[in-house]
């Protein structure tokens, strides 16, 4: 299985569309914008699609919707929801598909224009049976929980959270298109409105309009059609539980087991890895994924990222556009650390461009902590 996701297939375009806000559009509106863009990048037209992979947060049903809008009939539609690492998923999916002939060209696409429309994080009203008595506040007191024992099992501090938000903000700076913008320090970030022990509104995510598309396709026309393809050298996915009640150890992730299947396929290990990008919905997020994913050892997370460690200038480039905390967060973020990898690996991204990039990881995380999913992608140079 190793040989057979391995620089088999590429993503020959990536684009996002409406990031901030975006009004006017419908959430499928956006989607469609971002998809076009990525396709004209590829030089790919729409006819020639027959696998489609989206999920929109208004629409159960969007694959079927989505090929309508576009006017396509594709062979595979892929409607799988497990949060913000169903791109990530999808990426895997069309890789197989891709690669076994089924299909030949594969378009992953999202939208949501929640700033515009609501105001606030979208999510279908639900039931938690042993979460509801408590009143939390979802999601964030579910990240708070895992930040909390964190904090207590590792001596992980609110300082060391804040970290991750201004490393964030370092980064989007450099980003035209991040949402988010401005000074912001350590002292900012502790006192901030508390939204959720020991979260503050600084260690939450964003909330913006945004669509992001990418096109896939077998790695011998990839090569045809544009100078620089990203490689998919590995994908893999994990899930573990689905309420973060049900957790076993609320500082261990599904992105161990998802990060290590990855690797395999790939071949490399975090060492050979030039630039991350991680689901960052909330601070907490960076450091355990960032332990997990083998950046360093558990509970050495805080520390790690301390001292601007993963800001520009740093020694381990970490969500280089700015990241759900200061550039995009429109419901799930998933597809945008894809983008931004893509843009990195084929020497894109301007001002926030990383030299010499050859292998990229791209994570996504859905529900709370629930679904974790590792892509990695590489330059000519790894395959």
């Amino acid at each position: 299985m190793n040989d057979f996701i391995r620089g088999k297939t590429a993503i020959v375009g990536a684009a996002t569309f409406g990031i901030g806000e975006a009004p006017g559009y419908e959430t499928i509106d956006l989607a469609a914008r971002a998809s076009i863009d990525a396709l004209d990048q590829a030089g790919i037209a729409l006819k020639d699609v027959d696998g489609l992979f989206l999920a929109l947060p208004d629409d159960m049903l969007s694959g079927l919707s989505f090929a309508e809008y576009l006017g396509l009939r594709p062979k595979l539609t892929d409607n799988n929801r497990t949060g913000g690492s169903a791109f990530q998923t999808y990426v895997y999916h069309a890789a197989l598909a891709l690669a076994a002939g089924e299909i030949d060209t594969a378009l992953i696409a999202y939208g949501s224009n929640q700033r515009t429309k609501a105001g606030k994080l979208m999510t279908p009203a639900q039931q938690f049976t042993w979460e509801d008595p408590y009143q939390p506040i979802l999601p964030a007191s579910s990240y708070a929980l895992a930040a909390s024992r964190h904090m207590h099992e590792f001596g992980t501090t609110r300082e060391q959270l804040a970290e991750v938000a201004v490393s964030a903000r370092g980064w989007a700076n450099l980003n035209p298109d991040a949402f988010a913008k401005g000074p912001l320090t350590i002292d900012d970030c502790l006192s901030s409105r508390m939204v959720s022990t020991p979260l503050t509104v600084r260690d939450c995510c964003l909330v913006t309009d945004g669509a992001a598309a990418i096109v896939m396709t077998r790695a011998d026309r990839a090569r045809d059609l544009v100078a620089k393809p990203a490689y998919v050298l590995g994908a893999a996915a994990a899930t573990w539980n689905r309420n973060i009640s049900a957790m076993a150890d609320l500082t261990v992730t599904a992105a161990l087991e998802s990060g290590q299947r990855a690797y395999a396929q790939a071949k490399l290990g975090p060492q050979d890895v030039d630039v991350v990008e991680l689901y960052d919905a909330f601070t907490i997020n960076t450091i355990l994924f960032l332990e997990d994913l083998g950046f360093c050892p558990k509970g050495e997370g805080g520390r790690f990222v301390s001292g601007g460690a993963i800001a520009p200038g740093g020694s381990l480039p970490v969500n280089t556009n700015g990241g759900g905390l200061s550039c995009v967060h429109p419901g799930m973020y998933g597809l945008f650390t894809i983008v931004e990898s893509v843009a990195q690996i084929t020497g894109t991204a301007g001002a926030r461009q990383i030299p010499d990039v050859d292998v990229a990881i791209a994570h996504g995380n859905g529900g709370t902590l629930s679904s974790q999913a590792t892509v990695i992608l590489g330059s000519g140079a790894t395959v």
